[in-house]
């Protein structure tokens, strides 16, 4: 949650950012199952530093949002199911889950389902996607190793971790460089679970953050009000969700800020729904570099954030669009 922030406002009304002389530095520690701490923060322990894109769905906030904490495989058919048409609807959810189409198959044959998964991580690195899901701390998982050997629901050649509760493909290996430990990491973090997290290495072109279907039309309409290269650098930045409420995090002291939040608002919608349509009522605090919004529209946002129409992350430069040719 974001409390207390400076509301966003005219040029003119806004305050002077307030930059702290001295911070304890924040660290992530090394993965713990006994105390992992939130999903969005641990997970980055077993993510190679040389990641791109990470995401992380944490079922376990999404399900105590909703109301049923201790929902597992073990539950009602009819609460599993009440569960998982409530979240589509109700929770932005960066996947569904890559065990949740093979549940039945799962649980007739293992023993376990996606009601099992405490969260998900999925990260893309030049070697290729990767993943990790975190098991229920007390799930037997003779299951799990026994669906990784049967190759069924994609988990043909996952590692598993008995002792950590995990299953992975490409995740970190001992001694290998994690997200956790990259410059200014734990400033993207959340203190408090969320119930989905994006994390981006580097900023987003401004041809991207427009949208596949923008053109010159569209990019001119951003820059006749705004000029992205009067913008700071962005090295890394991240986007959580919790209760209605949309938090990017794009590290301590920034003085760009609020331009990056106007910039949001008065981006053009080039799909159904335009940014500003979906995040609503920005909330801006530099000396923390974070922007709050209120979610309109979860599935909208999540659409919005995995595909990188992300206005407030822009690069600080233009690269100008190729004018149509016509026929």
């Amino acid at each position: 949650m974001l409390a207390p922030l400076v509301l966003a406002g005219c040029a003119e009304d806004r305050p002077t950012p307030q930059v702290l002389a001295e911070r304890p530095e924040r660290t992530i520690p090394a993965y713990d199952a006994e105390d992992p701490g939130p999903a969005g923060r641990a997970a980055l322990a077993l993510v190679p530093a040389d990641a791109t894109v990470v995401t992380v769905t944490d079922f376990d906030a999404s399900r105590q949002a909703l109301g049923v904490p201790e929902l597992t495989s073990e539950s009602l058919v009819s609460e599993r199911t009440d569960y998982w048409e409530r979240v589509r609807r109700e929770s932005v959810l960066l996947a569904e889950g890559r065990l949740h189409e093979h549940d039945s198959l799962l649980l007739l044959d293992h023993g376990f389902t996606s009601d099992d998964v405490d969260w998900e991580a999925r990260f893309l690195t030049p070697d290729g996607p990767g993943w990790v899901l975190a098991l229920r701390p007390d799930l037997d998982m003779a299951r799990v190793e026994d669906a990784v050997d049967a190759g069924v629901a994609g988990l043909a050649g996952a590692d598993v971790d008995e002792e950590l509760h995990l299953v992975s493909v490409g995740a970190a290996t001992d001694g290998e460089d994690t997200w956790a430990a990259r410059d200014g990491a734990a400033d993207l973090t959340a203190e408090e679970p969320a119930e989905s997290t994006y994390y981006r290495a580097g900023c987003v072109p401004l041809a991207e953050a427009l949208g596949p279907d923008a053109g010159v039309e569209e990019q001119d309409a951003v820059l006749s009000r705004h000029d992205p290269r009067d913008l700071e650098p962005l090295d890394a930045f991240a986007v959580s969700f919790d209760d209605g409420v949309a938090t990017a995090r794009l590290g301590l002291d920034r003085p760009d800020l609020f331009d990056r939040s106007a910039l949001a608002e008065d981006f053009p919608a080039t799909g159904p729904m335009g940014f500003g349509e979906v995040f609503t009522t920005p909330v801006v605090d530099p000396s923390t570099g974070r922007i709050g919004w209120t979610v309109a529209a979860p599935a909208a946002a999540a659409g919005l954030v995995l595909t990188d129409v992300l206005p407030f992350a822009v690069c600080p430069e233009v690269t100008p669009m190729e004018e149509p040719t016509g026929l």
